[in-house]
């Protein structure tokens, strides 16, 4: 069968993907895989369940969690179906979010018996600085970079293996040690997993990395949703790995702090962490409660 499957993450990154010509059918996978309740490896039913309960809480409802579990069980039908294709292509960030799920989805065909994967994997572009992903390039620089893909190894599916585990159990040791390696199979990796150990609670705070940051946007005088994305987006290391749905989550997770950090006012009591034909988003303040305290460097 002489078809090729592209897979990638984001519909943005899909949507340009799908406009650049190259041939074959474009796959665009969804879900956190650095986060929330799961195993390594294939799913089960179980599993599924589990992760469409976490993503309709972190979204506050804004994905049902029956909408969720259709969603996931497409996804990996339509991977298991990957052996019927000649080839696969793997279109990926640098950043936590692609990370996670690539090593995911090469554990999971590695499992299927697939070996024919080819990875793409972008930190840069010329003249696009700062780089977050591939979500920033128009179809023609996306295409330009399709001959720079190479087939995955051995190492790399198993490597794979090995971050996919740390990531599903939370394993902070493991996860410790490949944030140090200096080669990587998958070299992209170490910083990627620095960047989810920059989120776990900070001793004296309490705060995750992205949290601070939005707390400190907030502090300094933004106000609103929007801006307070665009300073914490500024403040941060690009890669940015997360989008606005994970930084409302953030912000409202300060205000439900005990005591809150922050005092959300608007047409709800927090911030809806997906697309709302209910609320407006911009009629949202967000104001500061605390003073500050600083966490050690």
């Amino acid at each position: 069968m002489n078809r090729t499957l592209h897979i990638t993450s984001g519909d943005c990154a899909g949507d340009i993907l799908a406009k650049t010509g190259i041939a074959g059918e474009v796959f665009v996978w969804h879900d956190i895989l650095y986060d929330g309740p799961r195993k390594p490896g294939w799913p089960d039913d179980d599993t599924l369940n589990a992760r469409a309960r976490f993503i309709e809480q972190t979204t506050a409802g804004g994905l049902d969690r029956k909408f969720v579990l259709s969603t996931l069980e497409n996804q990996y039908r339509k991977l298991a179906a990957a052996a019927d294709y000649a080839r696969v292509v793997l279109w990926f960030d640098a950043c936590l979010f692609d990370q996670s799920m690539l090593v995911h989805i090469l554990g999971c065909i590695r499992g299927k018996g697939i070996r024919k994967a080819e990875l793409l994997c972008v930190d840069r572009f010329p003249g696009i600085v700062p780089f977050n992903g591939l979500g920033q390039l128009k179809p023609g620089q996306l295409a330009s970079l399709y001959d720079r893909r190479r087939p995955v190894t051995d190492a790399q599916f198993h490597f794979a293996d090995v971050v996919d585990q740390a990531f599903a159990v939370q394993d902070l040791v493991l996860l410790a040690k490949l944030s140090s390696m200096t080669d990587a199979p998958l070299p992209w990796i170490p910083a990627a997993v620095k960047r989810w150990l920059q989120e776990q609670p900070d001793p004296q705070t309490g705060l995750g990395r992205l949290e601070w940051l939005a707390l400190e946007a907030v502090r300094s005088g933004c106000e609103t949703p929007a801006e307070i994305f665009s300073t914490v987006a500024a403040a941060d290391t690009p890669p940015q790995y997360w989008g606005d749905v994970t930084l409302w989550a953030k912000i409202n997770a300060l205000a439900d702090r005990r005591p809150p950090l922050v005092l959300i006012q608007g047409p709800g009591e927090r911030l809806p962490q997906w697309k709302s034909t209910v609320v407006d988003l911009n009629d949202f303040r967000i104001k500061r409660l605390q003073p500050r305290v600083k966490p050690d460097a």
